[in-house]
């Protein structure tokens, strides 16, 4: 811890201190009990105390008690029971070593045994030290600026100066003698608790113990200061000054408590007297002489006045006390004699300042019904709470008087408005008044000439409320911060009512300061309402100042952004823009008339607002918010985060009511889309039974927000018959209110059309035009404008007379969009019926075309008789065609339907597939939605093997290595199909096959070995009948070679005639044979 003492001083009180200690030393049993008094009152926080401050501390237990609470730390190896002496050295010597290396004290002349011994002048030294650290320079109290170390005071005087700073009327020097009379420690404890002892300068030096004992109660009892020394020690000539300082260092942060029985101060030096009473001239002999005595800021006291003429006798006074809040006393004499006069005024048994007042008494008062007042404060109206006023008194024909006015205020209290009269230079004889009325009412002003009420006395002047600008505030769009443009006519409105008496005024100025006209006029009907209007001519920043009796009212200056001038179609309306009911829906229509933009909305007002907005899908939407608190709300729309000409719009929210709005009914014709005709009365019922109490409002406007006059007539039985006439062929919109809060399904909007005309309907667009295309979305467009009210029914069909969805779309102006996508080409068929009649296009023929030209696409592998149980596969080649999805389905002859799965190829798609029920089948091949040309293809399942024959001497036997033949006749068999020959046998037997013109097939193998082989003949991956065919192979003999015989001709064609001559011939040169057979 950072030393805070000076060593010199400290030293210096020490060697003071073992003076004082001497055992001759008088005052060594005081300063013994002030110490011990200090010491107990920290011990008795860990409820222990010392009785003998010179042997208490001998084992060092209670010595480490009281510093653990003056340090705030514990010791943790201090010895419990110290029954020998070096148990308690180690005590005592723990404690002094802690103070010197923890706490950064000095500790001179004593020791460990000093204490252990008893040696009382060392241990108070002990004790001085702790309180000059723990009491004296360590705290920082309240008020005191800190001051670096090497500029500080000594403790002495930092104590002895903050003391001086509290009691600056007294020369206070030092810490002994100057204390002695007991008024020195009054004047501290007035002044740390004010009103403790008020009246300390009266008290009297003899009774001095008195003195101090009074304020060192007061201090012990509430500022918790205890008396660590005692009266009759303070005021003890010889009262040492380490003493006295240490019950003085408690002062510093003390602290007045709640209850205590403060009193004021008498003090005659601040009492007021005035009045013509105490004037030096202007009273009169036998003119009542009044003055006031005003003792306010002067404490409770006696006031006494005397009044001498000019032979010393006493003239009557009487004094009254107003009770009033500056606590004035009223006082009033009539002299019988002229001459000087002396007014003693005293409070308290002392004369106040100024007295005696010297009075110069005049000869016969003059005559008071020769004096006038005029002026505004004398006026009936007027005259404002708060703010001065004035009249003037002439008096220059009325001979010599005092000029006296009295106020009365509307409680009768005379009191509480006090006129100042002041003669005017250029003027002799008369008199300025000024005077200040407190509060509205009618106050009663008696003007006195020689203590008579002149002509007109008393006036009756109503004051009127003073004026309050803060209680002032305005409303409307034209203070808004956003939403004003150019050349708008901006609106705002000033309320005053309750500010009272004050003119409006307003400023505003533009961009580069220029100022903008404002033109204000009162509303009528509506009390204290100002109408301002301004039309800003500049885009940019405005500032509008608005003031009330020249003073800015509530939230003034105003900052408007004005925005361009905006020329659009997109319109605002409902009663939501207008007013709305706490807790209640408030709605309001945006139509953009075809204007492009993003629609927003805001709400600013005194609460957050739920906002829910309905698109209506024709270019306008129903909005409605929830305000939860009275008050302006702002409400703002917006388009591409701009607010549109008119916004934001003002509503004005009232108090939740008892009405409910959600319960009215409105219903009729004349509310219905369609049905009203114009130039002809269009009528509904408004049903309010069950809604309670409160205005039905009605209006209607037509597309263009013109208004439309609608006749309501209250039928005496809850409900109200309502009627407008339309007179164009365009949509009106109904809005009806109840307390200002729309009803369910409000707003109406009804299309007036004439009656319904059928032939009138037009039907166009590119759905029913040339160019329609499979898998596009198309519309066409079903036009009712001139056909009068009805509704639209549209039916389509396809090539197949199959039903194709639509999708028909009212567009709210007469027209309505039917919108279809066809899967499939052909020719298709609309029929559109207006008001259950069919229009004269319908029904209108259109031809779908596929999107991709299907002729291109062809399918290979796909023959007309597949057999049963084989996997068949086909390939669809769609090259240099736009890609599209290929699909096949099957239909069997049973009518099941199979999905074939495809396969991308570089060309197409491929497909397998396999037929399992015998007979025709129906394969639908399309691309990209669209059935290929010949699509379906029928495809006939037929049972068992290939209709395929085998015969010729090659199929039973033959010669090894000699060619061995057999025919394969194929032309009974539907099927298309490739003919697959395999030899198993001893040896190798190469087979060679070679198609005839005929249909039929030779073939051919030479067999290596002789041995049985086996010969399997399969057609279209099927074995034809009887195969697979034995052959028994001879060994082969030698001579004759056959294999050179050729035979040819036309006797070996397939086709012949019977009973007709066919020749063939054999050609054996090759093989050495002389004959054949």
């Amino acid at each position: 811890m950072q030393k805070t003492e000076d060593p010199d001083w400290d030293e210096e009180e020490m060697a003071t201190t073992e003076r004082e200690l001497a055992d001759d030393a008088q005052w060594k049993k005081i300063q013994k009990n002030t110490f011990t008094r200090w010491a107990n009152e920290h011990l008795k926080t860990v409820n222990k105390q010392l009785t003998d401050l010179e042997s208490d501390f001998s084992d060092g237990l209670r010595l480490i008690s009281l510093i653990e609470v003056l340090s705030g730390k514990k010791f943790k190896h201090a010895n419990k029971r110290p029954n020998f002496r070096t148990q308690k050295l180690e005590n005592v010597t723990m404690v002094l070593k802690f103070l010197e290396q923890d706490e950064g004290i000095r500790i001179v002349n004593i020791d460990s045994t000093d204490i252990i011994d008893k040696k009382l002048k060392l241990i108070l030294g002990l004790i001085w030290t702790l309180i000059l650290h723990y009491s004296i320079s360590m705290p920082m109290w309240e008020g005191e600026e800190p001051t670096p170390s090497e500029k500080a005071p000594t403790p002495k005087q930092r104590l002895l100066n903050w003391i001086q700073s509290k009691c600056p009327d007294l020369p206070i020097g030092n810490f002994t003698t100057d204390w002695n009379d007991g008024k020195a420690i009054g004047a501290l404890v007035d002044a740390v608790g004010p009103g403790l002892c008020p009246d300390w300068e009266d008290w009297d030096p003899k009774k001095n113990q008195a003195n101090a004992k009074e304020a060192m109660d007061a201090a012990e009892k509430w500022l918790d200061v205890p008396q660590l020394i005692r009266p009759e020690e303070m005021t003890n000539p010889k009262v040492d000054d380490l003493s006295m300082m240490t019950y003085l260092s408690q002062f510093p942060n003390a602290k007045l408590k709640p209850g205590a029985p403060v009193r004021p101060r008498v003090n005659p030096t601040r009492v007021r007297a005035y009045g013509p009473g105490l004037e030096p001239t202007g009273n009169q002999v036998a003119g009542p002489a009044r003055f006031t005595v005003e003792t306010f800021s002067a404490g409770k006291g006696n006031v006494e006045v005397t009044v001498l003429n000019p032979q010393g006798q006493n003239v009557p006074c009487e004094v009254t006390f107003n009770n009033d809040r500056n606590l004035t006393y009223s006082g009033v004499y009539v002299p019988t004699v002229e001459g000087a006069h002396r007014v003693v005024i005293k409070f308290s048994s002392k004369e106040i300042p100024k007295s005696p007042f010297n009075v110069k008494v005049e000869g016969v008062a003059g005559d008071p019904t020769k004096v006038t007042a005029s002026g505004p404060g004398l006026e009936k109206s007027g005259v404002i709470a708060g703010k001065k006023t004035y009249f003037e008194v002439h008096t220059q024909q009325a001979g010599k008087g005092t000029i006296d006015v009295a106020i009365l205020d509307p409680h009768g209290h005379r009191d509480k408005v006090r006129p100042a009269i002041n003669p005017i230079a250029d003027k002799e004889g008369s008199y300025l008044v000024e005077y200040v009325p407190m509060e509205p009412g009618l106050h009663s002003v008696n003007v006195f000439f020689t203590g008579r009420q002149i002509p007109g006395s008393p006036y009756g002047v109503s004051v009127s409320p003073a004026s309050n600008a803060k209680a002032c505030y305005a409303t409307g769009r034209g203070v808004q911060a956003r939403g004003i443009r150019a050349k708008d006519n901006a609106v705002f409105y000033v309320h005053t009512k309750g500010a009272g008496e004050g003119e409006v005024a307003v400023q505003i100025f533009g961009p580069g300061g220029e100022e903008e006209k404002c033109k204000i006029k009162p509303v009528p009907g509506d009390e204290g309402v100002y109408e301002c209007i301004y039309i800003p001519s500049k885009v940019g920043n405005y500032i509008i100042n608005i003031t009330f009796a020249d003073q800015h009212i509530s939230k003034s200056p105003f900052k408007v952004e004005v925005g361009p001038f905006w020329n659009t179609k997109i319109r605002a309306y409902g009663p939501g823009l207008e007013g709305g009911v706490v807790n209640q829906p408030a709605v309001f229509t945006v139509e953009t008339n075809g204007e492009a933009g993003a629609l927003g909305f805001s709400i600013e007002g005194p609460s957050q607002a739920k906002i829910d907005c309905k698109d209506n899908g024709d270019g306008s939407a129903d909005v409605t918010y929830y305000p939860t608190q009275v008050g302006e709300y702002a409400v703002h729309i917006l388009c591409n985060d701009e607010d549109i000409p008119n916004s934001p719009y003002m509503a004005n929210v009232i108090p939740a009511q008892s009405f409910n709005a959600s319960m009215v009914i409105a219903k009729g014709p004349g509310l219905e889309k369609s049905g009203v005709v114009p130039n002809q009365w269009a009528e509904f019922t408004v049903d309010i039974r069950s809604a309670g109490t409160a205005t039905l409002n009605v209006s209607c406007i037509d597309v263009d927000y013109n208004p439309v006059e609608v006749q309501v007539q209250d039928n005496g039985n809850g409900t109200f018959t309502c009627r407008y006439m339309p007179t164009k062929s365009v949509k009106h919109t109904v809005t009806i209110t109840f307390g200002g809060v729309s009803i369910p399904k409000a707003p109406f909007r009804v299309f007036v059309s004439e009656p319904s005309n059928p032939s009138k309907v037009k039907v166009y667009g590119p759905g029913v035009e040339k160019g329609v295309k499979t898998f596009s979305s198309t519309y066409f467009v079903v036009d009712c404008k001139e056909a009068g009210p009805g509704d639209v029914a549209v039916g389509l069909t396809d090539e197949h007379g199959a039903d194709v969805p639509v999708k028909t779309t009212d567009n709210q102006d007469g027209t309505f969009k039917v919108e279809y996508e066809p899967k499939s080409p052909g020719h298709y068929k609309a029929q559109v019926y207006f008001a259950n009649k069919e229009v004269p296009q319908s029904p209108i023929k259109v031809t779908v075309e596929p999107h991709i030209d299907v002729s291109k696409v062809k399918v290979v592998g796909l023959e007309k008789t597949v057999p049963i149980g084989q996997p068949k596969e086909i390939s669809v080649v769609s090259k240099d065609l736009p890609k599209a999805e290929t699909s096949i389905k099957i239909v069997s002859p049973t009518n099941q339907v199979v999905v074939v799965p495809t396969t991308p190829t570089d060309d197409g798609a491929k497909a397998s597939f396999t037929l399992l029920e015998p007979g025709p089948h129906q394969v639908q091949v399309s691309y990209g939605g669209t059935p290929i040309p010949d699509s379906p293809f029928t495809v006939d399942a037929v049972a068992g093997g290939p209709n395929v024959k085998a015969y010729g001497p090659g199929l039973t036997g033959g010669e090894a290595n000699k060619p061995a033949v057999f025919t394969v006749d194929a032309r009974e068999e539907k099927i298309q199909g490739a003919l697959k020959v395999s030899m198993a046998g001893p040896g190798k037997s190469p087979v060679q096959l070679k198609p005839n013109t005929d249909g039929t097939f030779e073939v051919s193998y030479v067999p290596t070995l002789p041995g049985d082989y086996s010969i399997n003949v399969n057609y279209g991956d099927r074995p034809i009948p009887e195969s697979p065919f034995t052959a028994n192979i001879r060994p082969s003999s030698p001579g004759l070679d056959v294999s050179g015989i050729r035979a040819y001709g036309p006797g070996l064609n397939p086709d012949g005639k019977l009973h007709r001559a066919w020749v063939f011939f054999f050609n054996i040169h090759l093989t050495g044979c002389s004959s054949l057979n």
